[in-house]
């Protein structure tokens, strides 16, 4: 009972900690306005990055990280099982783009997803950092290093043996493209009103 009690608890906190809008609490409280009608639409660091400013977009990349790391270490203190680690960064993530606090219209889920993985497997993470700054520096292109950094973690993982591991990251990855596809309505609408202002 009293593990269920502290694995229910763990699941429910991990899910709430992604779902603290981290992004939009930055855009009003400096800038009075909602980041996800703004710029690329998406609730992230990136975007705050661009039309905020750097420091504040660092911030939020660095909160949001930490969301996702905080969880899973809460279940990995608390001895939940790998699984029910895992779990609680799926949480995290979906909390993250799916936040209770923000009427579920959150962001992509990148930066809290990186953290949840820095916990779970940080050497992949470590590896994965050379090739991203070697893409970075030749082609300042935050795609290319997403997805070099992405295949090289699904590599070690796969070389590693590490099965469950490499399932959750790649489903990790996945929901980012599936966050954007989802989106893609709303951040139409903005970039043609973007482009109507523009004109105007």
């Amino acid at each position: 009972m009293i593990l269920f009690a502290k694995t229910v608890a763990v699941l429910v906190t991990a899910y709430l900690l992604g779902s603290i809008p981290t992004a939009l609490i930055i855009s009003k409280r400096i800038k009075r306005m909602d980041i996800r009608n703004v710029g690329d639409g998406n609730m992230g660091a990136v975007n705050i990055f661009h039309e905020i400013g750097h420091k504040f977009g660092v911030m939020v990349g660095i909160i949001d990280i930490a969301k996702g790391a905080l969880s899973v270490f809460l279940a990995y203190i608390f001895g939940l099982h790998l699984g029910w680690q895992i779990l609680a960064g799926i949480l995290v993530i979906l909390g993250h783009d799916f936040p209770v606090f923000a009427n579920f219209k959150g962001g992509q889920g990148a930066a809290t997803s990186f953290g949840t993985m820095l916990v779970l497997f940080p050497v992949p993470i470590l590896i994965a950092l050379i090739p991203c700054c070697i893409v970075f520096l030749l082609k300042r292109n935050w795609i290319m290093v997403a997805i070099t950094g992405g295949i090289t973690i699904v590599l070690a993982l796969g070389i590693s043996h590490q099965w469950l591991l490499l399932g959750y990251a790649i489903i990790a990855f996945i929901l980012i493209p599936i966050k954007l596809l989802i989106d893609s309505p709303r951040r139409r609408i903005i970039k043609l009103a973007k482009s109507r202002s523009d004109f105007t």
